[in-house]
Parts: structure tokens; C-alpha cells; sequence
């Protein structure tokens, strides 16, 4: 019977995942098969009734994924079409427990086998081309001089005029600019810092760019950020001075404001202004030779105060505008 097999379809229970069902068709004749496929034992087949064959009406089309009831299909194989794939639990090299199942084996085997037998059918339109093919490859495969291709710039449907010419010379002057900015890029890398003048740098020449940020520092330098703070390490410096240096900056200029300020109305005030200055700027210069050290207490306390005053002295600047708005409207 295997050898007069039309078609073959698989369903699998939905409720129960272990029932299976097989519709062999051979010719005109139907017969349905069931099965109990056990996880942990063999493989059982079962009585089976009718489920699929409808003699008063039409059935529908079977193809893989429909649903018939409780039962949904996972293999359809049908003579006339080409060859379908196998689910795992249907392939016989992965599910050795088919065997147990020999007359659902039977037919799988019989349909894998299907692929190896059939004959592979060429037209002669396929034959001559193939054969024109293989004398063509005898032809470049021998010793003969291989005729060469020849490629032209110029476009033979139209003459030479001024705008080729233009485009080839943009092109020419793009690859020149090209080459330039790759010859720039090549002599920068050349011109980077050695390992010598690296070496040679020492705390005096940090402490020139103290004012800067690092950034602008290691530019001015001529060193790379990274070596910048490796050296800064190796100097002793935790973090780059500059902005302890520009808070005492901003101090200072505070106290020269008070300072003249003071000087109209009271000099022993101005006098006390004008130390406070001078300590700040010893302070500064203390920090420049030796950037390791941290701001005095004092200093923070004042720096603190000032703040304090400077907000208090701006956000009654705005109630004074707010009430100038306010009482013109």
C-alpha cells in the first residue's frame, strides 16, 4: 500500500498534545489511523473512527496549520506537490519511536525516500545551454589569447565638449584635496609630543597655566590631556588648581571695589580691606608654588559671606524693579 500512496496528512490533538491522527489516502480509498504518542513509554496505535471523511458534503481543503475540531494539522504531504518539510516529532533520524508506529513510519520513510528517486527532468533548451556553456569555458580554459575588453571614458553618443572636460578637472582637484588633507593629517601625527620633552617639563611650567583650564593648558603645553594628568600625579596635584585660583581671582577684585569704595568714607576700613587683599593674594601665590594645598577655612568662610551678600544684593535689585514695574502700571 505504501508504494500507492497519493497523500498524506498529520494532525495533532489540541487539547491533548500526546494524541495524534493520520489520514492516509491511496488512490480513491481514506484511512484514518490514531495514535498515543507517550513521552515515556512507546508509541501505541489506537481503533480509530472517522473523523475527516465527509460523504454528504464537500471537505475542506487540508493544509498545514488548519484546524479541523479539536485537531490541527502539522503535516501534509502530497504526491503531485513538491516535497514538505518534516516537524521533529515526525522526523525518523531525531524521533527513533516511530518505529514502534509502523504504519505511520512506513509512509514517512517511503516520503523521505521520495526526493532521492525522483529523477531530476532537464528540457533540451537546458541541455543546449549547458553544452554552449562548457564549450564557451574550453574555449577561456585553453591556451588561446583571451580577447580583451575595452573601456572607454568618453560617452560615443555624444561629442566632447567643455563640461567633461570641467568635471574631469573637479575630479582631479577633489582627489589633489583629498591627498592634502591626508599629508596634514600624517604631519600632525608625526608632530606630536616625544617622550623626551615630556620628561623635561617641570612644575614651574605647569604653574604658568595654572590660570587655564586643563584643556587649554595641555594645548599651550603641547601634551596630550591623559600625559597632562600623569604628570600632574607625579607632581603631586590631585585636581588641576584653576579653580581655586579664579575663586581667589574673584575675591581679590570684590575687595579692590570695597577698597576703593571704603577709601571715600572711611581709611581705617579701607586699611582693613586692603590687608584682607594682600593675604588673599599670598594665599594665591602659596597655591601656585604649591598646588597640592587646599583653600584656607578662613577663605571659604569669607567666600561663603560674600556669595551670600552678592544674592542678597541681587534679589533686591529685582523687588526694587518689580516695585518700579509695578507702581508706573
Amino acid at each position: 500500500m505504501a508504494h500507492s500512496l497519493t497523500s498524506l496528512a498529520v494532525f495533532q490533538s489540541v487539547t491533548r498534545k500526546e494524541m495524534m491522527r493520520s489520514l492516509h489516502v491511496y488512490g480513491s480509498v481514506e484511512i484514518e489511523r490514531e495514535f498515543l504518542f507517550k513521552s515515556k513509554s512507546c508509541y501505541v496505535e489506537k481503533k480509530a473512527k472517522p473523523l475527516f471523511r465527509s460523504e454528504d458534503s464537500r471537505r475542506p481543503e487540508i493544509s498545514e496549520g488548519s484546524v479541523f475540531g479539536t485537531w490541527r494539522c502539522i503535516f501534509v504531504f502530497r504526491f503531485t506537490h513538491s516535497l514538505p518539510r518534516f516537524p521533529t516529532l515526525l522526523c525518523l533520524s531525531r524521533n527513533p519511536k516511530l518505529e514502534d508506529i509502523p504504519n505511520l513510519a512506513n509512509e514517512l520513510k517511503f516520503i523521505s525516500e521520495l526526493n532521492t528517486k525522483k529523477p531530476s527532468k532537464i528540457s533540451e533548451e537546458e541541455q543546449i545551454s549547458e553544452d554552449e556553456q562548457c564549450s564557451t569555458d574550453e574555449y577561456y580554459n585553453s591556451d588561446l589569447p583571451k580577447p580583451r575588453k575595452l573601456v572607454l571614458k568618453q560617452d560615443l553618443n555624444c561629442l566632447p565638449d567643455s563640461e567633461t572636460e570641467h568635471s574631469e578637472s573637479e575630479n582631479e582637484k577633489t582627489e589633489h584635496s583629498e591627498s592634502d588633507a591626508k599629508s596634514e593629517i600624517l604631519e600632525r601625527k608625526k608632530m606630536r609630543t616625544t617622550s623626551r620633552h615630556v620628561a623635561e617639563l617641570s612644575l614651574e611650567d605647569l604653574s604658568k597655566y595654572f590660570g587655564l583650564t586643563i584643556v587649554e593648558a595641555s594645548r599651550n603645553l603641547n601634551v596630550g590631556l591623559t600625559v597632562l594628568k600623569k604628570k600632574c600625579r607625579e607632581f603631586g596635584i590631585p585636581r588641576w588648581p584653576h579653580r581655586k585660583i579664579k575663586s581667589l581671582d574673584s575675591l581679590i577684585q570684590d575687595l579692590q571695589r570695597e577698597a576703593e569704595k571704603q577709601q571715600e568714607k572711611n581709611e581705617a576700613a579701607a586699611m582693613a580691606v586692603a590687608k584682607k587683599q594682600e593675604k588673599l593674594e599670598t594665599e594665591k601665590r602659596n597655591i601656585v608654588m604649591r598646588p597640592f594645598m587646599e583653600i584656607q577655612t578662613e577663605t571659604k568662610k569669607f567666600r561663603q559671606d560674600n556669595f551670600k551678600k552678592r544674592h542678597r544684593a541681587s534679589r533686591a535689585k529685582k523687588n526694587q524693579e518689580s516695585l518700579v514695574t509695578s507702581s508706573s502700571t
